[in-house]
C-alpha cells in the first residue's frame, strides 16, 4: 500500500512515562521504520505554550494539571493549531484517548472526513476510585458512566476499533455487549533496546553495588505507577512472608506515583523495609539496565490492558512471575517463560523455589527472550497499517448521516409512485 501521513492524538507522550506514553511512541517508531509519516498531537507541561517540534513531527498544545497523577487537561478543539494540522494532509488519524486529545481528533476527523481509528489502552473501570474514592454507591455510578462513554466513543466515532489484548476484548464483548468488529492489536517494543548484547555488564555490577546489592541476591523487580490500581501492598505482603525464611531475597520496586509514600511507611511497618527498595521514577533510557540487574520480574496488579514491562522484562531475558489475570495470559504461559499465583503465599513459595533452583530460572530465561521477540516493532507497526487500511475502507463505504436520511426519502417516494401507477393501471383496465 502506499506510505500514508499519521496523525496520533494523545493526551500522554514522552517525557511523561507510563505505559500509554511507551507504547505511542513505540508506534510512531514502527510506523516510521516502515516509511510512513508520523506525527503527533498531545498535551504540553504548561498551560499557555503552544510548540511543534518540527524534527520529530510532534505538536503540543497548552495543558493544565487534572490533580490525578502527572495528567493534564486541555481544550478539546485548540483553534490555534487546525491549519498547522491541516497543511499536513493527514490520510489516517488514530486516536489514543478518550479525554481532551481524543476528542479533539473526533472533531478533526469529522469536520475534514478523515477516516478515524480507536485504541482503548485504559481499563477505566479500574480507575474510578480516582473520583468515587472508593465509596460503594458512587463508584457503582462511575463505573456505569465509564461503561456508556467507552462504549458511545468506540462505537460512535471510529472507522476501526484496536484493543491491546484478549482481556479488553471481553471487556467490551461480554461486559459492554459491543457488537462491532474488535482488532487485536498488541503493542510492540524495540527487543534490542533490553538484549543483553545492548547492556554494559560493568554498568550492571556496578548499579547493583549503588542500590546495595550483594553478589549472591536474588532480585525480584516491580515496574510501574506506585497507586491502589497496581496492587503494591500485595507485593509487600509476599515480601514479609518471605522474610520470615531469612533468604536473600530481595525487591526492587520502580516507579512514583499518589501513593509511594504510602507504600513505603506500610514496608517499615511490616519490617520489610530492608529488602524492598523503593527507588523512584527511572528515565526511558536507563530502564534496561535496571531489569538486568534484577532475576526476576513480578506484578501483582489486575487492572492491565497488556502489561507492556512484563514484555520489556521478557526482552531483558528476565521471567515473570504474575497474578492470574487474563491480560498476561497472551505472553506468558506456566513453566515455559514465567509464574502464576493466585494467592500471596503462592507467589511467595514461587519465588523461593525459583532462588534455590537456578537451572529452572536459566530455562525460563531463554523462553522469556524466545517469547518477547514475538512483539517486535515491524510485527506491531504492519499489524496497525492493516487495520489503518480496513478503516480507509469502511470509511470510504460509510454513507453520512444527509445521504443516508436523502437515500431513505427516496426510496419512500418511488415505492409510492410504483403504487400510484399500479393504481391507475388497475382503473384504466377497469374501465376498458
Amino acid at each position: 500500500m502506499p506510505k500514508l501521513k499519521i496523525g496520533l492524538f494523545t493526551d500522554s507522550y514522552p517525557p511523561y512515562i507510563n505505559g500509554v506514553s511507551t507504547s505511542i511512541e513505540t508506534l510512531k517508531i514502527a510506523l516510521e521504520k516502515l516509511g510512513h509519516t508520523v506525527y503527533v498531537v498531545t498535551v504540553g507541561q504548561d498551560a499557555t505554550t503552544y510548540n511543534y517540534d518540527f524534527d520529530n513531527k510532534v505538536l503540543r498544545v497548552p495543558g493544565i494539571p487534572l490533580g490525578i497523577y502527572d495528567y493534564r487537561v486541555a481544550s478539546i478543539y485548540p483553534v490555534k493549531v487546525i491549519n498547522r494540522i491541516k497543511s499536513w494532509n493527514l490520510d489516517i488519524i488514530h486516536s489514543h484517548t478518550e479525554l481532551c486529545m481524543g476528542i479533539f481528533a473526533r472533531l478533526f476527523a469529522k469536520q475534514f472526513n478523515i477516516p478515524l481509528v480507536h485504541t482503548y489502552h485504559t481499563m477505566y473501570k479500574d480507575y474510578t476510585y480516582y473520583i468515587s474514592r472508593n465509596h460503594k454507591y458512587f463508584d457503582l455510578g462511575c463505573k456505569k458512566a465509564v461503561e456508556y462513554l467507552s462504549k458511545f466513543y468506540c462505537d460512535n466515532t471510529a472507522d476501526a476499533f484496536i484493543v491491546p489484548t484478549i482481556k479488553t476484548y471481553h471487556l467490551f464483548r461480554e461486559e459492554y455487549h459491543y457488537d462491532k468488529d474488535i482488532y487485536i492489536v498488541p503493542t510492540g517494543i524495540d527487543a534490542n533496546r533490553f538484549s543483553k548484547n545492548s547492556i554494559n555488564n560493568k554498568k550492571i555490577e556496578n548499579l547493583r553495588r549503588d542500590l546495595g546489592y550483594k553478589k549472591n541476591d536474588f532480585v525480584i523487580i516491580f515496574v510501574g505507577r506506585m497507586a491502589q490500581e497496581k496492587n503494591i501492598e500485595a507485593i509487600i505482603e509476599i515480601a514479609s512472608i518471605i522474610k520470615n525464611k531469612r533468604n536473600n531475597i530481595k525487591f526492587l520496586m520502580v516507579g512514583d506515583g499518589p501513593d509511594k509514600t504510602k507504600y513505603e511507611n506500610i514496608a517499615i511497618n511490616k519490617k520489610v523495609d530492608t529488602i524492598v527498595n523503593f527507588i523512584g521514577r527511572v528515565s526511558w533510557e536507563q530502564m534496561p539496565l535496571y531489569y538486568h540487574c534484577a532475576n526476576i520480574m513480578i506484578t501483582a496488579s489486575k487492572t492491565e490492558t497488556q502489561g507492556l514491562t512484563l514484555i520489556e522484562a521478557m526482552a531483558a531475558s528476565l521471567p515473570v512471575v504474575c497474578i492470574d489475570d487474563e491480560a498476561f495470559k497472551t505472553m506468558v504461559t506456566e513453566g515455559l517463560n514465567g509464574r502464576f499465583f493466585s494467592k500471596n503465599e503462592e507467589a511467595a513459595e514461587i519465588l523461593e523455589e525459583l532462588q534455590k533452583d537456578r537451572k529452572q530460572v536459566n530455562t525460563l530465561c531463554k523462553q522469556a527472550t524466545s517469547i518477547a521477540n514475538k512483539y517486535s516493532l515491524e510485527e506491531f507497526g504492519k499489524s496497525v497499517i492493516e487495520v489503518y487500511q480496513t478503516a480507509i475502507d469502511n470509511h470510504k463505504n460509510k454513507k453520512d448521516l444527509p445521504s443516508f436520511i436523502l437515500s431513505i426519502i427516496k426510496k419512500r417516494k418511488d415505492k409510492l409512485s410504483r403504487k400510484h401507477e399500479k393504481r391507475r393501471k388497475k382503473q384504466i383496465n377497469s374501465l376498458e
